[in-house]
């Protein structure tokens, strides 16, 4: 048996340089509260922060749901001012989960409606289970999605789709979000954790470093026009030759060796 979790609303484990994020509320479908998004927030930092961790998955406990939402619950009593603070801090966790510099492949096994579709749009990869759900339904409840799902939408799927899906609050299977480009692979349940292992493993073998540029060229390019975004590309190019896994990567090419990366 692992170590028990620091957190109330999590399991949390690392096993071979990955970490193991599951949003534990089964009773509840994993519904998102204020606790959870604090755990999340927690959890995140310590990926971040662990300089032996490469990456993280993160996924939903049981097979029914991933994230099923919010906790409506919490939304009887909310105000005006605890709702933007509420969205204030979903939103300051997701964009730590956007811009880790680490890559954090969602494992979305069930239901990913309304938060947890927004937490899944987070995440660097999505991964669904063929059983899996997505939505924003968050108009049939009298609200607009508040997590970031306005916006990290549209920028995965094209702002006509977005606001399709927005408006009617529909949800779709795994393989229309597959069409339009929300999640990268659709796999039989029993698959879906090995194929993220394994998706980790194939990146983990590449330059930490270049693995973090490439995606911080990604995250911040897309709020660009593309003429700035390739400056910032070609800054980060430059600080990639500053590297000792550039030389590393240049020579065992050359050698016809596997390179041994060590992230500086």
């Amino acid at each position: 048996m692992g170590q028990p979790s620091p957190f109330e609303t999590l399991l949390y484990e690392k096993r071979a340089g990955v970490a193991y994020v599951t949003v534990n509320r089964p009773q509840q479908m994993n519904a998102l509260n204020g606790q959870a998004i604090r755990d999340l927030g927690g959890a995140f930092r310590d990926v971040r922060d662990d300089a032996a961790i490469h990456g993280a998955i993160l996924t939903g406990a049981g097979d029914r749901a991933f994230i099923a939402g919010a906790d409506i619950s919490e939304f009887i009593q909310m105000t005006p001012l605890n709702a933007a603070e509420s969205a204030r801090a979903g939103h300051a966790v997701l964009n730590l989960i956007e811009t880790l510099g680490k890559p954090v492949i969602a494992a979305v096994n069930g239901l990913a409606l309304g938060g947890g579709c927004e937490v899944a749009m987070a995440c660097t990869l999505r991964l669904a289970s063929a059983t899996a759900m997505f939505g924003q339904p968050e108009v049939k409840l009298g609200v607009i999605p508040g997590y970031g799902g306005t916006q990290r939408l549209q920028r995965l799927i094209g702002k006509g789709a977005a606001l399709q899906l927005i408006l009617t609050g529909e949800t779709i299977n795994a393989a229309e979000a597959y069409r339009l480009g929300l999640v990268n692979e659709v796999l039989a349940p029993p698959e879906l954790i090995p194929r993220a292992e394994a998706l980790m493993a194939q990146i983990a073998a590449n330059a930490p470093v270049a693995v973090r540029f490439a995606q911080q060229a990604v995250h911040q390019g897309a709020e660009m026009s593309q003429a700035d975004g390739m400056q910032l590309e070609a800054a980060l190019f430059a600080l990639c030759a500053t590297t000792e896994d550039l030389e590393e990567g240049a020579q065992a090419f050359l050698e016809k060796r596997k390179p041994t990366f060590v992230g500086r």
